[in-house]
């Protein structure tokens, strides 16, 4: 098994077509054996990334309704330590890192969990890489 951190960023491409690439796909084909960690916020970032897309016509409430049904079937465990965390480490991490709260998040999760850290954000990849987190989707 070989779990990862799982950034809103990678599920948005899991969720529409002309975001998502072979490697995003290969994470999606990757938790047939593994789990994907979530901080709770995460569910707020996808929600608001789908209802942005149906304001802007680009999706219907009854293809939200099929995304997140296909989304709950995921191995994806939202971390129970985030809350816990968010005035000390976290804080910490994004006043270090120069990141917003909510993206150290998933860098605290990754550096505790010792796992690797999925996204496409350029400035959280930049930080999972000065403090030596495995990025993925790995390129090359």
């Amino acid at each position: 098994m070989s779990d990862f951190v799982l950034d809103c960023s990678i599920a948005a491409a899991w969720l529409f077509d002309d975001e998502a690439t072979a490697q995003t796909n290969d994470l999606l084909v990757r938790l047939k054996d593994s789990r994907a960690f979530v901080p709770n916020i995460w569910h707020l970032e996808l929600g608001n990334v789908l209802i942005q897309a149906e304001r802007r016509k680009c999706i219907t409430s009854t293809q939200i309704s099929t995304r997140l049904e296909l989304i709950s079937r995921l191995p994806i465990i939202t971390d129970t330590e985030t809350d816990n965390r968010a005035f000390r480490e976290i804080l910490t991490l994004a006043r270090t890192e120069a990141l917003t709260t909510y993206d150290a998040a998933y860098l605290e999760i990754a550096i505790r969990r010792g796992v690797p850290l999925a996204t496409l954000d350029k400035a959280l990849i930049r930080a999972a890489n000065r403090v030596e987190v495995q990025v993925l989707p790995l390129t090359g």
